[in-house]
Parts: C-alpha cells; sequence; structure tokens
C-alpha cells in the first residue's frame, strides 16, 4: 500500500510566474502540479457550512471540520495516488496557512510573485489582446472602460490582484511565515535552475534534471470561458522577456511601490534573492 502523498501548495500573486512553476514542476514524474484547482473554492464553501452562523455549524465540531476539510484534498486527488508529491495552486493559500499547517504540518507554500506594476501590464497586455470580448475579470462597464478603472478595479482587498496582494502580506509577517517561500518571477525567467535547485531544497526533495527549453501547459477552455485568451499558456522555453510598459506613467510608478517583500527585517519568511551565489534568505 502507498503511503500519502506530501501536499504542497503554490500561491502568490497572479500573472507572476504560477503557471510557469507549475509547468516546471510536472516534468518530475513524482510530481503533480497544474493551474489553479478547485479545492480552495470548496475549502472555503465546506467552511462556511461547517462553521458558527450556519445551519449545521452547532453539529459539526473541530476535529469532524478538520476531517472534512482534509478530506477535500484526498478526494480531489484520489486519481494521482501515483505521485508522492502533489502542488495545489490557489491564491487564497496565503489566507489560509493557520489551517493548511495544522492538516498538513510538513506542507510548504511557494509564493510566486512580481513587480505589481508589471502584473498590472501583463493583465492589461491580455485585455487589449481579447478586444471584442467582455472578460468576466470586469463586472460591467464602468470596471473596463479604461485603463485606470481597470486597474483601480483589480487592485481592491477583494479582486483579482489587491485579494492575492493582501493575502500575501498577511502570510508574509504572519506567524507562520518560515514555511513560505517567495519566488520572483524575474529570477525564475533569468536563472530557472538556479532558483529551482532553492525550491527543491525547501521542500526536501532530491533534485530532478529539468528541460527548461521545451515546456507544455495551456488551458485554452478555462482561458476561453473567462474571456482571457493565453492566461494560462505557457511558453517553451524560460527566459525572461524585456518590454516597454502599456501602463500610463503615473500607473506603473504607482503600483511599483507595492514589493513589501524585499524588506525581509519584520518576517521570517524564506525569499530567494539572487547575490554573489543564489541564496535562499
Amino acid at each position: 500500500m502507498k503511503g500519502l502523498p506530501n501536499f504542497h501548495f503554490i500561491s502568490g500573486l497572479p500573472r507572476s510566474g504560477s503557471t510557469l512553476l507549475s509547468a516546471i514542476l510536472l516534468q518530475n514524474p513524482r510530481f503533480h502540479a497544474g493551474m489553479t484547482s478547485p479545492v480552495g473554492s470548496l475549502f472555503a464553501s465546506v467552511l462556511g457550512q461547517c462553521s458558527a452562523g450556519s445551519e449545521f455549524g452547532s453539529v459539526i465540531d473541530t476535529a469532524m471540520r478538520r476531517r472534512l476539510l482534509g478530506g477535500l484534498f484526498d478526494s480531489y486527488y484520489a486519481d494521482k495516488a501515483d505521485k508522492p508529491v502533489i502542488f495545489d495552486t490557489n491564491r487564497q493559500w496565503c489566507s489560509r496557512l493557520p489551517a493548511l499547517t495544522d492538516l498538513f504540518p510538513q506542507c510548504k507554500v511557494i509564493a510566486c510573485v512580481r513587480n505589481v506594476a508589471w502584473v498590472m501590464d501583463s493583465i492589461e497586455r491580455l485585455y487589449r489582446a481579447n478586444p471584442f470580448e467582455n472578460t468576466k475579470l470586469f463586472n460591467d462597464d464602468v470596471e473596463r472602460n479604461t485603463v485606470y478603472s481597470r486597474v483601480e478595479t483589480l487592485a481592491q482587498r477583494n479582486r483579482l490582484v489587491g485579494f492575492a496582494w493582501a493575502a500575501l502580506k498577511e502570510a508574509y509577517y504572519g506567524e507562520h511565515a518560515d514555511s513560505l517561500l517567495i519566488v520572483d518571477y524575474d529570477l525564475l525567467s533569468q536563472a530557472p535552475e538556479r532558483v529551482m535547485r532553492l525550491v527543491y531544497e525547501f521542500i526536501g526533495e532530491p533534485w530532478f534534471e529539468h528541460d527548461f527549453e521545451h515546456l507544455a501547459y495551456d488551458a485554452p477552455e478555462f482561458d476561453q470561458a473567462l474571456g482571457v485568451a493565453g492566461l494560462h499558456k505557457v511558453k517553451p522555453r524560460v527566459a525572461l522577456q524585456s518590454r516597454r510598459t502599456i501602463l500610463p506613467p503615473d500607473l506603473f510608478e504607482q503600483y511599483s511601490k507595492l514589493s513589501f517583500w524585499l524588506d525581509g527585517s519584520a518576517s521570517a519568511a524564506n525569499v530567494i534573492r539572487m547575490k554573489a551565489e543564489t541564496a535562499i534568505s
């Protein structure tokens, strides 16, 4: 009988390399990884149905709540029994660290980050690349009217970028920050092997020789349903692509100042930094 898989989690900011990281990890036959799964949403829904104030809150104690929530992972990944290591991806995992570390004491969370101005730039580029589609990222014409309204909408604390940023900041300064590894998209793109060796070291797994020249990952049906073609398409070769931003200068400057993870003085989180030699600090 095979043992239970080790669960780890991928989280962080959108458009910051989580799909790229998953595509790399998928090359290892011992690993399963992918784009955002429904487990995070199921987790939140079940917790809501079992908690105080719900119809069933009074008949479900903490032990049963833990079994139900832990069982979500076992059930969803039951067909991956041949994979000793499973990475589940969801931006909300950074806000669920107390629960995750209780359910899976050995788990690690890899948080993908990027200068927030470039996150906004990347989403705006995808929006403009689909000019005949009203993407589901925005609820109405007021939100999607101009680049200013679109960026402001995305930055709200309950929306795509704002929620992920706030959740990451909570985890970065929280009591479980030592289980968190910050991976910057630019560093992963520039030096994929050096960064991935540190990821392997962080999760305690033996190194696997990856092919960073021949990656494959795409989810066209999912992206089409959102009205944002290309959202999860990974280029075959890992490389940093330089370009000019399409954001107005004032917007780019405003959002380029939000990289709180560059200051490690008040956090126990692990951050991959490029120095004379690549290291986790």
